[in-house]
């Protein structure tokens, strides 16, 4: 691979004022899964590389490239080669099929794909399903080997002479990704975020999460979601520390990288909390090098944040934002305080106001959570109704419930449209979820509200026992009921599940346990 000190001014373009700045540590990046590693010097020119085989190929400022993989040490390569060109990139959930990823591809205009080899199969039907995105897709580029396919290898074979030197970056206008909100509610909207939102957001939550040339990090969280690509590749590169990255969340490759990589600092969400602090296999392996877990995707609840803690002599850490807040808006800071997400990031205001007239709540009282700051999106692509649904007079409204504390410390209870109510009472899921949490055979869970004519709603438990414990609905009704105000009792039953669905931050999809509720009535 070509490298040429001349030619890495662009580092001083929009996001590239912070990242990559450090050739110090000896291997910014550990490909677990294949062993590959870059140092810092190597990933530049990597990166500088597949930048002038993109302009090459036709790409240009504007065009929209789309990502359809695994993490990789490909997945860094291109989001930073597509920055430094001024592409803008999409990232396609890797659990997509053929239809979902059709309708990502074409929603996002993307004039090509670059896809793991082992998800082609899924890219080639999407394509075949639908002769006019086959035809606006230019090139279909695959990591890996695949006979007929351009390799991503080729793309690193470039001298890097057509790296597009004369890039002019309009930081408050010009979009870096287009990252897709999880869809709790609805279909996936594509969420435009500019250099400035992201220049801004990795500087704000450097103040409380900075990372030193020290420090290694883990990387498997998904690189397609804001967590993944901003808060951990991204925090990790501006600072210059290591980052191991993994596929995807597999249990024994998450232990053995913890412990063999000497992990320092796990980016984690609430389902990998629960597996922290009560799994046996994570007593069977050396984690002595972790001195502090960031968790975020969902609130945490002081229980589970308890039980990780003493486990593992850790301190635990809550942050919050959104896909569309680029994504932090708020984080803790140590010592921590369990319970909360901590306190505002630098340039960020919020208001907390009753979802039904609007008006603004004081400290303690409990409404849907408003933002503002400059991490706050550019809007959602091609859906200016939704943009003005979520953002009025530059303020977003998250449909967060939550309060603020005397010390200036959030607290997330719930979503606003996932709140039960029950006869006029509301009832936070997230509550109930907690407390399912401290009984010692319950390993994850989930709570909805199911129709009722009479009550309006009533909550329902959704429940994975641990492998080695044998529960029954009466147990568990007979727990919630002894633990909480009469309203808040699981009189709509508890149902057992091998597993709860959740999104790749960690959020629980309630809307897919209404939607099988609903087809089996």
């Amino acid at each position: 691979m070509a490298s040429s000190a001349s030619r890495l001014n662009f580092l001083s373009r929009g996001v590239w004022s912070l990242l990559l700045q450090t050739s110090r540590s000896p291997s910014h990046n550990v490909d677990f899964a294949n062993g590959k590693t870059y140092t810092y010097s190597e990933l530049k020119a990597a990166i500088l590389c597949v930048a002038s085989a993109l302009n090459r190929l036709g790409y240009k400022k504007g065009d929209v490239m789309a990502m359809y993989s695994v993490n990789n040490s490909e997945y860094c390569i291109l989001l930073l080669a597509c920055v430094a060109s001024g592409i803008i990139l999409t990232t396609g959930n890797p659990t997509y099929t053929p239809a979902e990823l059709a309708r990502h591809l074409n929603h996002s205009g993307s004039a090509s794909l670059v896809v793991v080899d082992v998800l082609l199969p899924v890219a080639k039907t999407a394509l075949d399903s639908d002769p006019n995105l086959k035809n606006a897709i230019k090139h279909v580029i695959v990591i890996g080997e695949a006979d007929g396919y351009r390799s991503f290898s080729s793309l690193l074979e470039d001298d890097g002479k057509s790296f597009p030197d004369k890039l002019n970056i309009d930081p408050m206008n010009d979009v870096v990704v287009i990252p897709y909100s999880s869809g709790t509610t609805g279909l996936p909207k594509g969420v435009q975020l500019t250099h400035y939102n992201l220049v801004a957001n990795l500087q704000q939550f450097r103040t409380v999460m900075r990372v030193t040339e020290e420090d290694t990090s883990l990387g498997f969280l998904p690189f397609h979601h804001c967590y993944g690509m901003i808060l951990v590749m991204m925090g990790v590169f501006q600072d210059g520390g290591k980052l191991v990255t993994l596929p995807k969340f597999d249990p024994s490759m998450f232990l053995t990288a913890l412990a063999e990589q000497k992990v320092t600092m796990a980016h984690i969400v609430p389902p990998i909390v629960v597996f922290m602090a009560k799994h046996p296999a994570v007593s069977q392996h050396d984690l002595s090098n972790l001195k502090r877990a960031v968790v975020g995707g969902a609130p945490l609840g002081e229980a589970i944040t308890e039980a990780f803690t003493k486990r593992l002599n850790v301190p635990i850490t809550q942050g919050y934002g959104l896909t569309e807040t680029s994504p932090e808006l708020v984080s803790d800071s140590l010592p921590p305080s369990p319970g909360t997400t901590g306190r505002l990031l630098p340039n960020t205001m919020a208001k907390v106001v009753n979802p039904e007239t609007g008006a603004e709540l004081g400290t303690g009282e409990s409404g849907e959570l408003v933002f503002k700051g400059p991490q706050i999106m550019k809007g959602y692509l091609n859906n200016q109704q939704a943009t003005d649904d979520m953002i009025k007079n530059g303020w977003l409204y998250s449909g967060d419930v939550g309060h603020v504390q005397e010390n200036g410390c959030i607290v997330i209870t719930d979503r606003l449209k996932e709140l039960i109510k029950y006869k006029g009472f509301q009832v936070p899921p997230a509550e109930l979820e907690d407390l399912l949490l401290k009984l010692p055979g319950i390993q994850d869970a989930a709570v909805i509200g199911i129709p009722d004519e009479a009550a309006g709603e009533l909550p329902r438990a959704y429940v994975v026992s641990k492998l080695d414990q044998t529960l029954t609905e009466e147990e568990v009704c007979k727990f919630v009921e002894e633990n909480v105000s009469g309203y808040k009792k699981l009189r709509g039953g508890v149902q057992f599940l091998e597993e709860i669905p959740k999104s790749p931050s960690g959020k629980i999809l309630r809307r897919v346990l209404r939607d099988e509720l609903i087809s089996n009535v």
